[in-house]
């Protein structure tokens, strides 16, 4: 499940906990070369000493500035010459019911979840043209296959990252280009704490504590997109713990 990894120089957003960082042990682990960004640039350096890595590896990114995320795949490429995968893994989930009209929460959600995956295709895309190569793995969500009461926004932001994948796939293929989304369900990560609205932000944990997976779940379904031939594209994976009805 590991093989045609090794050397492959990726780049991942939202990379300072959670998801993006055990993806970022699981490649490192197998020979991948990793180029990491989020906001909290003090997580990513205690990430990159844990990974024997150098802090010329980490960009602070905040994905809703295009410039921030064109300086994080520059740097990638600076350092190692090209860039193999794109994870726009960068994203937020501030739930709540439409009533409590959280019209900032609405603009910020849209900004991480929709531009920050368009941004990271902006950046990467030029180079991936050129090298005829590369692959493009961009995060939705259970919630972009279901929507439920209470989740409508962020919902439809995972919904068009799926519409954005979906187009990309079709028009990357003159230049040999993968794309793949990963739509988890409940992973145990710190995404339920970006909701501010009580009530729900109480229920949501208690869910997670009760049925969240590990996100060595996820780095697992990135080794195997990745490690597929060059020949195989594999363009969605939803996955949920054994236990979510939803």
């Amino acid at each position: 499940m590991t093989g045609n990894i090794k050397g492959k120089v990726v780049v991942i957003t939202g990379a300072s906990s959670g998801l993006g960082a055990e993806t970022a042990r699981h490649l490192v682990k197998n020979g991948a070369r990793v180029v990491l960004g989020a906001r909290r640039v003090d997580r990513l350096e205690a990430l990159v000493e844990e990974l024997g890595l150098g802090k010329d590896a980490i960009v602070g990114t905040d994905v809703a500035a295009p410039s921030q995320v064109q300086a994080l795949v520059d740097r990638a490429v600076a350092l190692h010459g090209r860039i193999d995968v794109m994870i726009n893994n960068a994203g937020i989930m501030p739930l709540a019911p439409l009533e409590l009209l959280q019209i900032a929460e609405w603009s910020r959600v849209i900004d991480v979840n929709v531009k920050g995956v368009l941004h990271g295709i902006a950046s990467a895309l030029p180079y991936m043209k050129e090298q005829k190569s590369g692959h493009v793995i961009n995060v939705s969500s259970v919630a972009g296959h279901k929507v439920r009461a209470g989740n409508t926004v962020y919902a439809a932001t995972k919904h068009a990252v799926r519409a954005i994948s979906e187009g990309l796939r079709q028009e990357v293929k003159p230049y040999n280009i993968r794309t793949t989304i990963l739509s988890p369900g409940a992973v145990d990560t710190e995404l339920p704490a970006s909701i501010t609205a009580p009530e729900v932000a109480k229920a949501t944990q208690g869910y997670y504590e009760r049925n969240a997976i590990p996100a060595s779940s996820f780095a697992r379904c990135v080794l195997f997109a990745m490690s597929q031939p060059d020949d195989v594209d594999i363009n969605e994976i939803l996955f949920r713990p054994t236990r979510q009805e939803l």
